[in-house]
């Protein structure tokens, strides 16, 4: 199989995949039902640290705890109180629990009350001439546990590649935040970070595909994995590599197998 040939089959699954019927089903569509930019990073935010299981499931429990916010969740986390959180203490999905859900109100409520927009939050470290969003991630990181008490079992919900992880939900979320095109899937409303330095979200349905078309060789699936990945995706658009996001992930999870018919693969 050629790159050219490859790239025609991504470019078709593309074509398949990015388009605005996507968004119902998907974690995405719970930013979707926001306008304001605060809201919208916020829920983005949230629901891709949440993205974890059944992607139903995941809309619903960002659902739930959105509306514990009156779903008007910058509003509420500027202004609310302590007593106001006592109904976040029922809220949990999975291995997200009580604990974890108080300290992001309590990080959110800080920073917005310093800051306009969470890009800013991810660009306090990224240099000049960073190919990637590596430093941001790992900054931002740095900042969302900076506060005094951080219970420590938070942690693990907001990854670093300085612990070698794919980092997945932070590169999913910003995707959702970076990248711009006409099909209204993705966002694009933070203009500081190109979309040529995103990273693509490894999970295992982008990685299964991902080494079936011989795209990734890493044996590990880590931070070096997700640089490989995205390497070779920028040989097929350096402008914008993870739009292949939605062809090797809808391959997996969406039922896009039969599309290997074109390649002359089972």
């Amino acid at each position: 199989m050629t790159n050219a040939d490859l790239k025609i089959f991504l470019d078709d699954c593309i074509e398949k995949y990015n388009r605005p019927n996507f968004i119902e089903n998907d974690p995405i569509g719970v930013p979707h039902r926001f306008s304001k930019l605060q809201d919208i990073e916020i829920t983005a935010f949230w629901t891709a640290m949440l993205a974890w299981g059944q992607r139903k499931t995941i809309i619903n429990k960002a659902n739930e705890l959105f509306e514990l916010m009156d779903n008007a969740p910058h509003d509420f986390i500027l202004h609310h109180q302590e007593h106001d959180r006592k109904p976040f203490l029922n809220f949990k999905h999975r291995t997200f629990q009580a604990t974890d859900t108080l300290y992001f109100l309590e990080f959110f409520q800080w920073f917005y009350q310093n800051h306009d927009s969470l890009e800013t939050a991810f660009l306090m470290k990224m240099k000049p001439g960073d190919v990637d969003t590596g430093n941001g991630i790992a900054g931002f990181r740095a900042l969302f546990f900076s506060l005094p008490d951080v219970p420590q079992r938070t942690r693990k919900h907001v990854p670093s590649p300085a612990t070698k992880s794919t980092c997945k939900r932070l590169n999913m979320f910003l995707r959702w935040m970076v990248r711009s095109d006409d099909r209204g899937v993705d966002f694009g409303l933070w203009k500081n970070i190109k979309p040529a330095q995103l990273l693509v979200p490894l999970d295992v349905h982008v990685e299964r595909h991902a080494r079936r078309l011989g795209l990734l060789t890493r044996p590990q699936t880590d931070w070096l994995a997700v640089l490989e990945l995205t390497e070779r995706l920028r040989e097929f658009d350096p402008g914008d590599p993870v739009k292949y996001d939605f062809a090797l992930f809808g391959l997996g999870a969406l039922g896009g197998d039969m599309s290997y018919e074109f390649l002359g693969m089972s």
